[in-house]
């Protein structure tokens, strides 16, 4: 049997779990990458050439439909998340299976668009939530869905993003919300997916308040303020915690600073430089369609990284916590491209992970965690991929798929909406025409 012949659209730091993995396995060949700009591209194909794969076509996004004649089979987007429409709609209208990145896209137009594409052809798309895939996130599933604590009715969760990782999304593309749809959006949709996936429920009510309170302007007000647009190059950087510094890594300074002659792009902007439109501080109340509520806290200026997740429930209550980084330490400025700032590596400073289960009249029982690897996502990349490109994975029934993806995204739309009006929102009622 052929190869699956397979092109990557997004050839950043997210890419290169796809190319390797892809790579990796006789069953794909990756034949085209689509990218604005030949260097990333480039550091791609070394890539492919480390795994003995013979280089891929590299193409312009503008001749992302000749690509389409060449790549009937699989099309991955990992490009920004207010193009993955797109790419998507395109590619499964020329008849491919797609895999995209989350969020799926950034609006409800977008979405339409999206879900009409997948209804006309009856193609393919699944979206990629690697924290499904997390063997500690399948044993609540699993403990939530066996009664352990009886109906789910409410659920509080809060999730905190470090002055490293939460600060990088304020250096990069994200901090607009014209592109990212804000954290509402490209980050709270795996923690939306998950509540969803582990509820199995479906998302009906949205009423939140968020804020740009830490980072932007906010620096000059708390002093962490440095005056400088990006750090590369900048003296006033050089003592900055909030900075990352292109230069000191290989992969950094090949995947970003040196592809900046054809891309523009520049992945080092300062964190309290003007131009940010999103939130750092979000909270929300979501109801579900099963009776049950959460009250859900977004923060992206914490000092340690991890989550907390309590279930009650009429038997009792399930809690879970996980401490991603205890701290962060100011000196570590150098970041790989694939490193510890968005989970492709475990922090030097991570915790551990604890699920405790506290029934009505019964002492609190600690449940026994599975291995738990802080890397590649708690260890869910790589049963992710074997999921969705081997369809061998115990776990290949929970990708998710195009509603999947929609019920993830409709939450942080109706976020975004309700912290403009101030008001609660319908959100069954967001892709009315």
């Amino acid at each position: 049997m052929p190869a699956s012949r397979v092109a990557i659209v997004g050839t950043g730091h997210r890419a290169q779990l796809f190319t390797a993995g892809l790579a990796s396995r006789p069953a794909y060949d990756v034949v085209g990458l689509c990218d604005p700009s030949p260097t990333r591209m480039a550091f791609h194909n070394k890539l492919l050439a480390e795994h003995g794969r013979p280089a891929a076509w590299t193409w312009a996004p503008g001749d992302f439909d000749r690509l389409l004649q060449d790549v009937p089979d699989l099309v991955v987007v990992t490009s920004p998340d207010a193009t993955h429409d797109d790419y998507i709609v395109r590619a499964l209208r020329a008849g491919a299976r797609v895999i995209t990145e989350k969020a799926m896209t950034t609006d409800t137009t977008k979405a339409r668009r999206i879900m009409a594409a997948v209804r006309d052809t009856g193609g393919d798309l699944t979206v990629a939530f690697n924290y499904r895939f997390n063997p500690v996130h399948a044993k609540v599933r699993d403990l939530l869905r066996s009664g352990a604590i009886g109906d789910v009715l409410s659920v509080h969760f809060e999730w905190l993003l470090d002055v490293r990782h939460g600060a990088d999304y304020f250096r990069r593309w994200h901090r607009e919300r014209v592109n990212s749809g804000g954290l509402m959006v490209h980050k709270a949709s795996h923690h939306f997916d998950l509540v969803n996936w582990w509820l199995a429920a479906r998302p009906v009510s949205v009423y939140g308040q968020g804020r740009l309170a830490f980072y932007g302007a906010n620096g000059k007000r708390t002093g962490y303020a440095r005056d400088y647009v990006r750090a590369h190059g900048s003296p006033a950087a050089q003592d900055d915690p909030f900075a990352i510094h292109l230069a000191d890594n290989p992969s950094l300074r090949a995947l970003y600073l040196e592809a900046e002659v054809d891309s523009g792009y520049l992945r080092d902007q300062n964190v309290f430089g003007d131009g940010i439109t999103i939130e750092d501080d979000m909270a929300l109340v979501i109801g579900y369609d099963t009776g049950a509520s959460m009250s859900y806290h977004l923060t992206a200026y914490s000092p340690w990284e991890g989550y907390r997740v309590m279930f009650n429930g009429t038997g009792g209550r399930l809690e879970l916590e996980v401490e991603e980084a205890l701290w962060t330490q100011p000196a570590a400025r150098i970041e790989s491209a694939k490193g510890s700032v968005h989970g492709d590596l475990a922090a030097e400073t991570a915790g551990g992970a604890r699920i405790l289960v506290r029934r009505l009249w019964q002492p609190p029982e600690e449940v026994t965690v599975p291995a738990f690897d802080h890397g590649g996502h708690g260890g869910g990349d790589q049963r992710m991929l074997a999921a969705l490109l081997d369809g061998t994975s115990d776990q290949a029934a929970d990708r998710a798929n195009a509603e999947d993806g929609l019920l993830a995204l409709l939450p942080g739309l109706g976020a975004n909406e309700s912290f403009r009006t101030g008001r609660a929102v319908d959100i069954t009622t967001l892709l009315d025409a």
